[in-house]
């Protein structure tokens, strides 16, 4: 379903709207998670939602991905949708190349070829005939983003695929969400509960708490992101705020 645009100003095109929640609500019994959200999140671009735990954000991101229904309001997605998680959830009888080319439905040989060429992407070619049990955490979490971007989705739903990672190959896992975004322009949902990496890769911060919106801002400076830049401390200082956590 296409999204209607925004009335251009002074012949300047809006840009188009990719992932939408209208007055999103989302209870599960008598506990309501969500209440009432309003998000949008522009064509190709990169929104990050951070809030406490249990307060929506991955609920929010299964109403996106189709995994649950809302109680109330609407979920629009334009284009098709891929989702990676913080686990990497590959399965231990599949080789690597299998795993990324899991559901694809395509001749063996193109399944192959394409499974490849996605693993050179994200610098795992070497590895394809490997078993996942031989895969640093690292390697599989660059398998599971193989395994979203096969199909070429127009959104990419992220639920913090980088949480158990230990520091250091987390950046690098930065590093490649920003290189694999650019070569391929999707558009994409992250939930995290790390507010440098929301700072560093997101165009735009959601802030959720008690189901609702509390805060939303731009991150209003270009790539790569010096986190010693006054600018990404004052970003930081006002999301640590809104999360009641003191800046150090």
């Amino acid at each position: 379903m296409n999204v209607a645009a925004r009335v251009p100003l002074h012949g300047v095109r809006p840009i188009p709207v990719a992932v939408r929640a209208a007055e999103v609500r989302k209870a599960f019994g008598e506990r309501l998670v969500l209440d009432g959200v309003n998000l949008s999140i522009p064509q190709g671009g990169i929104v990050a939602i951070v809030g406490e735990s249990g307060c929506g954000k991955s609920t929010l991101l299964r109403l996106f991905a189709g995994l649950d229904t809302v109680t109330a309001g609407a979920v629009e997605i334009v284009g098709t949708i891929s989702i990676a998680f913080q686990d990497s959830r590959l399965l231990p009888w599949l080789k690597v190349w299998e795993n990324v080319a899991f559901g694809l439905q395509a001749p063996p040989t193109a399944r192959r070829e394409r499974a490849l060429a996605v693993l050179e992407e994200v610098g795992l070619r070497q590895l394809w005939n490997a078993w996942p049990a031989t895969l640093s955490g690292g390697e599989g979490q660059r398998v599971a983003l193989a395994r979203s971007l096969i199909r070429n989705p127009a959104v990419l739903l992220l639920d913090e695929p980088f949480g158990a990672l230990d520091a250091l190959t987390r950046l690098r896992m930065h590093a490649l969400l920003q290189n694999l975004w650019r070569t391929h322009g999707f558009t994409a949902a992250l939930v995290t509960h790390d507010v440098d990496e929301a700072l560093t890769l997101a165009d735009e911060v959601v802030v959720l708490g008690s189901g609702r919106v509390l805060d939303r801002f731009p991150v209003g400076f270009s790539r790569p992101r010096n986190r010693l830049d006054p600018v990404f401390a004052q970003l930081r200082t006002r999301l640590l705020d809104q999360l009641g956590v003191p800046s150090l």
